[in-house]
């Protein structure tokens, strides 16, 4: 019983690695090893001593492993490369970043929400008060980010002459950041709710998951196409925070998706088998 779980473990670590190497080379090493560790996953719940409800992870990691098969890297040599040219005349886009963080980040939210849909219940007081303490640092990241873009447009003489407005700008940073913070918040107060529960592990994976909001913070910004480089100097987490190289073009990318991996490998861990700190069942002795 101790074995067969442990190798599935084991394997779908070792396939996260080769997956988080392929998107640091941005090169493939194996095209299906970010599907092989899911569904791996997925099969350790299965078969693991899932606590009640038994659905809930089996139905989180299959949202997962289905957007994981949508975003199968292409095979070496298919991709199509381009330029975009931005003019400062043209209106912004409003909705493009919240658009590029919801296809970016819906699936984790959506297995969150499922999580916390099975393990819903009363908050403790003492894991609670960790959860909203954790969140600040980024609610404080996405406000300071829309700020300091906004404070740079309106500071500079005429950014866009004939173009968007600078209120169309803001509209657009502040609608981006919300799936990032909906992501966060959602998977901090999984955390509250496993801790509080003793699934310590568990409760580890759902803190780690909250990271990858900072990064999608990023991203989403980034998607929304303005031509001025407006609060570069507070993007912590944008894909050239970590200076991408010849041989590792893609380090922040990497980065993201080894956090990414290593929570769902803590949360499926510290779900599965039996938990040692609930209280036992007594059961009745005749006599």
């Amino acid at each position: 019983m101790f074995r067969r779980p442990l190798l599935l473990i084991a394997a779908a670590a070792a396939c996260a690695a080769l997956h988080v190497a392929g998107v640091l080379v941005a090169h493939p090493v194996w095209r299906g090893a970010e599907v092989l560790c899911l569904a791996l996953l997925l099969a350790y719940a299965v078969a693991g001593g899932l606590p009640a409800p038994r659905w809930v992870v089996p139905a989180a990691l299959a949202v997962l492993l289905a957007d994981a098969i949508r975003t199968m890297p292409a095979a070496p040599g298919g991709g199509d490369f381009g330029w975009r040219v931005i003019d400062g005349s043209d209106p912004v886009d409003v909705t493009a970043g919240v658009e590029a963080g919801l296809t970016a980040g819906w699936a984790a939210l959506t297995a969150t929400v499922l999580l916390l849909v099975g393990w819903r219940g009363r908050l403790r007081r003492r894991p609670a008060a960790f959860a909203g303490v954790a969140a600040l640092p980024i609610l404080g990241y996405a406000a300071v980010r829309v700020a300091d873009i906004r404070h740079h447009l309106v500071a500079d003489d005429a950014p866009y002459p004939s173009g968007p407005d600078v209120t169309d700008v803001t509209s657009a940073m502040v609608l981006a950041v919300l799936p990032a913070l909906a992501l966060a918040v959602a998977a901090l107060v999984l955390a509250a709710l496993l801790a509080g529960r003793g699934r310590r592990l568990a409760a580890a994976g759902a803190a780690v998951l909250a990271l990858v909001a900072l990064r999608l913070i990023d991203a989403s910004i980034e998607a929304v196409p303005v031509s001025h480089f407006a609060g570069d100097g507070t993007a912590l987490f944008a894909w050239h925070a970590i200076t991408p190289t010849a041989a590792m073009p893609q380090p922040v990318g990497a980065l993201t998706v080894a956090v990414e991996l290593t929570a769902y490998l803590l949360l499926v861990a510290g779900l599965a088998g039996v938990d040692r700190d609930a209280p036992a069942v007594s059961v009745p002795v005749a006599g």
